[in-house]
């Protein structure tokens, strides 16, 4: 700023200006003291100017999520019903083994097999959407806390016997109630055959099924004995269901831990 009032000052009108003065007497007390003033003048450079600088900002300040109304309601919720579920769990661990059939759990998804003779067994199931209340819900107008039942996972379920590189297969589910489900009355089945297939190599959408309801009535019924020497009885279909309750409430409460963390944002 100085530097453009000497370049003023040394302009030549404002010479002539002052030249013209000199006649006066007061022009060369004048050049001093316009001199003087500008020596004195000191401009604040612009850029050390905070001219967007907000009230209570600070570079140190970090960004932290803001829990809403909803959010905590969540977590306090889920805290407690954390809690509830893990006292009524029945069964701590999954056992890896069931009736000589080796278990193997990947998330969803479980595995029984076992070998025996020249054969290996396989059962699979998925525990997604398996439970339901297992008896009709004892419900009155007046109570706060309705019977709605035990929670069972009665999940389908398929039993591949695999000989070589042949492979007879069920697709199985279990029964609304209890019955016969081929020509025999007497029998008592928690469980029926949906589907049989019979094939070489790897499975395809090619391969030929047959649906266990319209085959003939005896078939069936040496079918679900032919399954019950393989290990697969209605005893062991109860177990099914015990293992797979257990296994879904177990993961059910992981969900419920995992959904708490991620909603407290830890």
């Amino acid at each position: 700023m100085n530097g453009i009032i000497r370049n003023t000052l040394r302009s030549p009108v404002i010479r002539t200006l002052f030249s013209s003065m000199s006649n006066t007497g007061t022009a060369s007390n004048q050049l001093k003291t316009l001199w003087n003033v500008s020596r004195q003048i000191q401009i604040t450079p612009i850029a050390s100017v905070n001219l967007f600088k907000r009230p209570g900002a600070s570079r140190n300040s970090s960004c932290r999520h803001s829990h809403t109304k909803a959010e905590k309601e969540l977590v306090e919720f889920l805290a407690e019903e954390i809690i509830a579920e893990k006292k009524a769990q029945k069964l701590k661990t999954i056992p890896t083994e069931l009736d000589g059939f080796k278990v193997s759990l990947d998330g969803a998804d479980v595995n029984l097999e076992k070998t025996q003779d020249n054969e290996t067994i396989r059962i699979s199931f998925n525990i997604n959407h398996t439970v339901d209340s297992d008896s009709e819900p004892n419900i009155e107008v007046t109570s706060d806390s309705p019977d709605i039942g035990d929670m069972k996972s009665k999940p389908s379920f398929t039993v591949d016997i695999v000989r070589g590189n042949q492979t007879l297969g069920f697709t199985c589910s279990f029964n609304n109630e209890p019955g016969a489900s081929g020509a025999n009355d007497s029998y008592n089945d928690i469980f029926g055959i949906d589907e049989i297939t019979l094939y070489t190599g790897e499975h395809s959408d090619k391969v030929y099924a047959v649906a266990g309801e319209i085959i003939d009535g005896y078939l069936y019924d040496l079918l679900m004995n032919y399954l019950e020497e393989k290990g697969v009885s209605n005893e062991f279909a109860e177990k099914i269901v015990e293992l797979s309750t257990s296994y879904e409430h177990t993961a059910y409460v992981s969900l419920l831990e995992g959904l708490s963390k991620f909603t407290s944002g830890k």
